[in-house]
């Protein structure tokens, strides 16, 4: 017998019991579990004793368990209809994922959908187990080669381990790089979309307590993601694999170059944009979520309109935070420093408008020590000299409330990721986030990786709460990716990552960005220019004379 312990409580058990059984038991609902601070899958047998904490919907690594579960579900489903159909996801709008079919002689329509909803409602309800098995490399290359997934093939050459695991469902085999549920029976909660020239598929979000959040298209924000899209295929670097072939053939700087170029046009147009329409525009606002890059893309922006005789004046929004102790307070009682209401907005509007109308005007100048304002420079503006606004709330109207909206140029900044591992396992762009600031924080805050990990759930919430709801007024999406980032951060992140032990509260998270890292070659530092936005993050930016603490909502 052993013992397991469960919210405070010990049970015994027979050895070799799984948390399944044990959740069935106690009546838990649960999707995956962590167990000895080591996610599991619920069909894991226990032979030693073990603490256990079962993961419903609302955390995001049992949200995570279920959306790759699904999108085995999805292959299963189409593989039974079309078994000559090639799939590809990607990241797409609404919290959702696209699904890409190629080969065969039908049109994705609404008939379609319901064809591929009923299938999988069909395994649904049989509740199929999903069985997972260890195989050897050798065994793997021929079932993929057999099933035609070459692809997997390609990634198979970047695994350091002998074999791999794979999961088989009534016959249909395949590996989605992740933890998967019991059965088909765990699968209910999705929802397909027709979204031309393919289909979205919306699953339940751990930010929405395990709902399906309601389906909201974004008219610039989906041309951004295709246009993404379409750069990797032109670059023929859209999975882990093609980007190992650039470093392997010694094409490292064609790559860096041209993903440097593509930043370096999309600062073209914008500086254009700004330039045709300058008589008007008094503010130009930048916002995106955490580690997006908008510090250095602020810069170029700025050196690009210079180049035009454009002459903008940066203030900074820190500067306007009220006294920390008319803050407003978090549900913890501290002070809410993400809340728009942290900032002095009256003062604020006060002082754009001043200096629109050619006034001079004393900023102030927030000091974190004491957690009040000072007095900061006296400046005054040209008329044709915009401002440059930059933070989480630079898109809300609130903020430029005394602005009106034709005087404003908004952009929204963020990197809009389009790379996939192979075509069936799409990398989520929060991660390359995560791990940008990961690599920052531990290289020149001296943050381990745990810390960025426990407070991204925080960063997360208050980027639901204060950004995504305001990108779509953007008038411009500046996609801050680049293709070749990975390489690079990958021989930082990795070795902080593998510091993290076992008994770690965060080494599940660790774990798992560790296993998706060691699949990429490292790219050297050296091919990366000195005005790069990755810099931002690696340092030696020619922006910077030193590293920087950068703001609170980076």
């Amino acid at each position: 017998m052993i013992k397991v312990k469960v919210n405070g409580n010990v049970y015994e058990y027979p050895r070799g019991t799984t948390p399944l059984q044990i959740a069935k038991d106690l009546n838990i609902k649960t999707y995956v579990a962590n167990v000895n601070n080591t996610l599991r899958e619920l069909t894991y047998q226990l032979y030693d004793d073990a603490t256990i904490e079962f993961f419903d919907l609302d955390n995001y690594d049992a949200a995570r368990v279920y959306e790759t579960s699904l999108r085995f579900l999805i292959l299963m489903a189409i593989n039974e209809l079309y078994p000559q159909a090639r799939v590809t996801f990607k990241q797409s709008v609404s919290r959702s994922i696209s699904c890409h079919i190629e080969g065969i002689d039908r049109k994705v329509d609404a008939q379609f959908l319901t064809e591929l909803d009923n299938k999988m409602q069909e395994i649904i309800k049989k509740d199929l187990p999903i069985t997972r098995k260890k195989i050897s490399i050798e065994e793997a290359y021929k079932l993929y080669e057999e099933k035609g997934y070459y692809d997997k093939v390609e990634v198979l050459k970047y695994r350091e381990e002998d074999t791999v695991n794979v999961y088989t469902v009534n016959g249909y085999t395949n590996y989605m790089f992740g933890y998967m549920v019991p059965s088909t029976g765990y699968l209910t909660k999705y929802q397909l979309l027709l979204y031309h020239p393919d289909f979205v598929v919306q699953y339940p979000r751990a930010e929405e307590k395990g709902d399906i959040p309601p389906f909201e298209d974004s008219t610039s924000f989906g041309r951004m993601l295709k246009e993404s899209q379409q750069w990797a295929r032109l670059i023929e670097c859209d999975r882990i694999p093609l980007l190992n072939k650039y470093i392997e053939s010694n094409r490292v700087m064609d790559l860096v170059n041209m993903c440097e170029s593509k930043h370096n046009n999309m600062l073209s147009e914008l500086g254009q944009i700004i330039k045709d329409n300058i008589d008007n525009i008094k503010i130009i606002a930048i916002a995106g979520p955490s580690s997006s890059g908008k510090t250095t893309f602020s810069h170029r922006l700025r050196i690009e309109l210079l180049s035009r005789g454009i002459k903008p004046v940066k203030i900074s929004i820190d500067d306007y935070y009220l006294d920390r102790n008319q803050a407003p307070k978090d549900e913890y009682g501290n002070p809410d420093l993400e809340h728009i209401e942290a900032l002095d907005l009256e003062l604020f509007n006060q002082h754009l408008l001043a200096l629109i109308q050619g006034e001079e005007v004393q900023l102030p100048h927030f000091d974190f020590k004491i957690g009040k304002r000072v007095p900061g420079e006296k400046i005054r503006i040209d008329e044709h000299s915009p401002i440059i606004i930059e933070g989480i709330h630079a898109l809300n109207h609130r903020l430029t409330s005394s602005i009106p909206k034709y005087q404003k140029f908004k952009i929204y900044i963020s990197p809009l990721w389009q790379i996939n591992i192979d075509n069936h396992n799409p990398i989520n762009a929060t991660d390359i986030r995560m791990l940008r600031r990961m690599v920052r924080d531990y290289k020149y805050r001296n943050t381990p990786p745990q810390k960025t990990i426990g407070m991204w759930s925080s960063v997360r919430k208050g980027e639901f709460r204060w950004i995504y709801p305001f990108q779509e007024e953007a008038d411009y999406i500046f996609n801050s990716e680049l293709t070749y980032e990975l390489g690079v951060l990958k021989k930082y992140a990795l070795p902080a990552l593998e510091k993290v032990t076992r008994d770690d509260p965060y080494f599940i998270t660790a774990n798992r960005l560790v296993k998706f890292l060691k699949y990429i070659k490292d790219i050297d530092d050296r091919y990366v220019p000195a005005n790069s936005l990755l810099r931002e993050f690696i340092g030696d930016s020619s922006f910077y004379l030193e590293q920087k603490e950068t703001k609170i909502d980076e």
